[in-house]
């Protein structure tokens, strides 16, 4: 019925296999792809465009003047909305060009079908053309000279489509990827049009925003605005690819000779690969007149390959903080602030230092690598490169809430410590090494100037643009001494800050979780109890030191998660002591999700109580799902095996990274739909099933795809494990409709033939089949807590499905048993309902607040379908 996976194993030969066999001739049977590389050849090679670039076309006129697009002759070359795609301006750009089709062509062709893929490529290529077009007019004059320069622009080849359509196709995608695909390649082109800042990156803009738009259009489905991101695993994500997006744009710049852009003035901020000869630099700063000149050279002294490392040092720690962000890191939260900061200061100094106009003292078009610096000169091309940084600071702050994870104490202080003492051995070596290689410096430096030049080798370009060299080096030893200190220092920091990022991650309570989890193993707790080692809880240990009780204080209430760890027989103790120890803190304690011997105890001290849930159980020992009551059980069963679905177990931790990436698609997707943020406190999510004690179950087929994926806690009876405890459930959208309960009857039987005794399936929050307990006599402040719940259950309903939940477990024919809330004091019951929906909810947005309140007003008037009783 179901098989271990081993941990790791990734079948990398049957992945190729099926590859060659399947995929690959599949995505071969391409007609509109592989027709349209050939009609392109056969056009490039009839009107030798392939050969001059389209410069000797049918006599004197050439390809750009009768095919390109450009704003200013599109009105009389209508036909080049079109035809433009069918040609290239370049030699090169044929091959490139044909590269990119394939890769990208291909398997869209297959993902949409022939008959979509063309008219999503021809319609997003015309509505990209037009909107490029009408954003070229309507900016006229109001970007300086970057909008005269696209009016000027043309645009050739098949890119704006191939992206176009690539858009179109994310709206058949999961949530999860749908959403990471376009925020990179949105903020890739992007990137490219305020950088490079060309007509056709412009183009490209416009097919990529109409395949957004048409994309559902092309699935029959209604656009809708953007989903929220609701996990917070999949914000930190976002955040990080913005980041890293962000921190190429100023490396890509210097890459980009003819960028006109604007922010390709970045360029002469982080990099510039035109270098200045050590000759000239000499002779401009020897001249007193020429001082701006001599400072704005300054920047490309260092154009070898350890000064271009430095130069672009700030784009390296912003990649380094955006894969710390993805983990949620708070370090590199915090670094990423600082550099954003730094970044912002140093292109407000480069403006007010290089590009206001001065008169003649301005720097030179020469010394800035021939660029006329000119054009930068209109208010908008000042503005801009220091909003983007400033717009990424403040981005960074709005979302500091994602980045709480912090490293194990006392991390960064050696890391801190580390790096001193290599900096402080680096600098020794350094002017150690300049002694020796002095005659390989103009002028030879001596022990003051080598000294006082130590803070520049570690600093990145842009620190000292005010401090002239007063040496240059010239033989190859001194070149890479002078480049390479600073080099070896930020790699090994780079390095020493990646591993921190990899690091385990610590809260201020591990020691105490670790004595808890210890103590768990060793005692009987409930059903429930291992939800007591997830992130959030706070620890109370008892006098005795055998038991502990989880809680989190929200509005003043230390509210539980369970009852007391321990023996049973000290229950009562352990409740006195624990409420003692709230009432010296301040606080009111109350118990939540607790079984019906601790209500019984709480009950003796004259405390309130309620029922808040029903867990529902399977005894395995007798357990076969035969007879009339279990019939949709045995058909799911019976259906997953006809359509080659299997029960496979693993771990989340070693589970393969095709497996987990599907996990986190599925869960994504079920968050997203939703609109709002998947619960907490007694409900776990991805970062809880990461945990090598959680078994996973994996309704998967013979394609390895994930259909479904449900969680089980360990339950310790007697210092061993003899039950398992359903937690986390998510099903994809679109794979087998009966995966539940696939997963949750193979689970039975697996674990039964495992030899454990039973399964919980947890119970269902604000959900009863009826009132269980015989012995509560409920006071008047219960009563009406009760019908408060109830109402709360019902007006919930809609959102996330508790009541259908519990139905949903009485196919299963469970055994039920209450769960409870206890308190000491009636009156505190308006606070106790506040901590308990902070704790269910901690990060709710107020977008997602109207989202429910909508919800809510909109639900069904008719009542949920009611579980059978037991």
């Amino acid at each position: 019925m179901t098989t271990e996976a081993s941990p790791g194993t990734r079948q990398p030969a049957g992945l190729v296999k099926r590859l060659l066999r399947g995929r690959w001739r599949a995505t071969l049977r391409a007609p509109l792809t592989w027709s349209f590389l050939a009609a392109y050849w056969a056009l490039g090679i009839f009107s030798s465009g392939v050969l001059t670039g389209g410069r000797a076309v049918f006599g004197p006129r050439n390809i750009e003047s009768l095919y390109a697009v450009s704003a200013g002759t599109w009105l009389s070359h209508w036909w080049s909305l079109v035809a433009s795609a069918f040609w290239s301006a370049t030699p090169g750009a044929y091959a490139a060009t044909s590269a990119m089709v394939l890769i990208i062509g291909l398997p869209l062709e297959r993902r949409l079908g022939t008959l979509r893929f063309g008219a999503a490529a021809a319609s997003t290529q015309v509505l990209g053309i037009i909107g490029a077009i009408a954003f070229s007019w309507s900016f006229r004059g109001l970007m300086g000279s970057w909008s005269e320069t696209l009016l000027t622009h043309a645009y050739l080849g098949p890119s704006a489509f191939l992206f176009g359509a690539g858009m179109v196709a994310t709206a058949s995608m999961g949530t999860l990827w749908r959403r990471r695909l376009r925020l990179f390649a949105m903020a890739l082109l992007v990137l490219l049009a305020l950088y490079s800042g060309s007509f056709p990156d412009v183009v490209r803009i416009g097919a990529a925003s109409a395949g957004l738009v048409l994309g559902p259009l092309f699935f029959d489905r209604r656009p809708r605005p953007a989903l929220p991101v609701s996990s917070r695993r999949e914000a930190r994500v976002l955040v990080a690819i913005v980041l890293a997006a962000s921190a190429v744009g100023p490396v890509l710049a210097g890459l980009l000779p003819h960028a006109v852009g604007p922010l390709s003035v970045l360029r002469f901020l982080f990099t510039n690969i035109q270098p200045v000869d050590p000759q000239t630099l000499q002779a401009v700063c020897s001249d007193p007149a020429q001082a701006r000149d001599c400072s704005a050279a300054h920047l490309q002294l260092r154009a070898g390959a350890g000064g271009i490392f430095m130069s672009i040092l700030p784009s390296f720690l912003l990649l380094l903080a955006a894969d710390g962000l993805r983990r949620g890191r708070r370090f590199a939260w915090r670094l990423a602030l600082v550099l954003q900061g730094v970044v912002a200061v140093l292109a407000g100094t480069f403006i007010v230092r290089f590009l206001l106009p001065r008169g003649p003292g301005a720097a030179s078009a020469e010394i800035m690598g021939g660029l006329d610096l000119t054009r930068f000169h209109h208010p908008m091309s000042l503005v801009l490169p220091l909003l983007l940084p400033l717009v990424l600071f403040g981005a960074l702050l709005g979302t500091r809430r994602l980045f709480t994870v912090p490293a194990p104490s006392g991390t960064y202080r050696k890391l801190g410590l580390v790096l001193v003492v290599s900096g402080a051995a680096l600098a020794v070596a350094y002017v150690a090494g300049g002694l020796l290689l002095s005659d390989g410096f103009t002028p030879a430096p001596g022990l003051a100037q080598l000294v006082a030049d130590v803070p520049d080798r570690f600093l990145p370009l842009g620190y000292t643009v005010d401090i002239p060299p007063a040496f240059f080096p010239e033989s190859t030893p001194a070149v890479l001494l002078y480049e390479g200190i600073g080099v070896v220092f930020w790699a090994v920091a780079g390095w020493l800050l990646l591993l921190s990022f990899r690091r385990p991650a610590q809260t201020g309570h591990t020691l105490d979780k670790d004595r808890a989890r210890g103590l768990l193993v060793k005692d009987d707790g409930s059903d429930l109890s291992y939800m007591t080692t997830w992130e959030g809880n706070s620890y109370w240990f008892s006098d005795s030191g055998n038991a502990f009780i989880a809680y989190r204080v929200l509005s003043g209430i230390a509210l539980t998660l369970g009852g007391p760890v321990g023996p049973k027989e000290e229950q009562l103790e352990q409740i006195e002591e624990f409420a003692h120890f709230c009432t010296v803190n301040g606080w009111t304690p109350c118990f939540y999700s607790v079984t019906s011997d601790v209500d019984a105890a709480a009950r003796s001290l004259g405390w309130g109580s309620v029922e808040v849930a029903q867990e529902t159980v399977l005894d395995l020992g007798t357990i076969a799902f035969a007879g009339k009551s279990f019939q949709d059980i045995r058909t799911a069963l019976n259906k997953a095996a006809k359509e080659g679905i299997r029960a496979e177990w693993i771990t989340y931790p070693g589970a393969p990274l095709a497996i987990v990436d599907q996990i986190h698609a599925i869960s994504e997707e079920w968050v997203a739909d939703k609109e709002m943020p998947e619960m907490g406190f007694t409900l776990g999510g991805i970062d809880e099933i990461n945990d090598p004690n959680v078994r996973c179950l994996l309704a998967i087929d013979a394609q390895r795809t994930v259909h479904a994926v449900a969680s089980w806690l360990p339950v310790y009876r007697g210092g061993e494990i003899r039950g398992w405890t359903l937690d986390y459930m998510r099903r994809r959208s679109s794979g087998f409709r009966s995966s539940m309960e696939f997963l949750i009857a193979s689970a039975a039987l697996s674990l039964k033939d495992e030899g454990y005794d039973f399964i919980s399936l947890s119970g269902a929050p604000l959900a009863r089949v009826r009132p269980t307990s015989a012995l509560a006599v409920p006071s008047q402040a219960s009563g009406a807590l009760d019908r408060v719940l109830d109402w709360l259950g019902s007006t919930l309903e809609p959102v996330y499905g508790f009541r259908s939940l519990l139905a949903f477990k009485a196919k299963f024919q469970p055994r039920y048993q209450p769960l409870y809330m206890v308190y000491p004091d009636a009156a505190a019951l308006p606070s106790i309902g506040n901590a308990i929906t902070r704790a269910y909810l901690p990060k709710v947005s107020l977008r997602q607040r109207l989202a429910l309140a909508r919800k809510i007003v909109q639900r069904p008037r008719r009542r949920p379908r009611k579980a059978p009783q037991p």
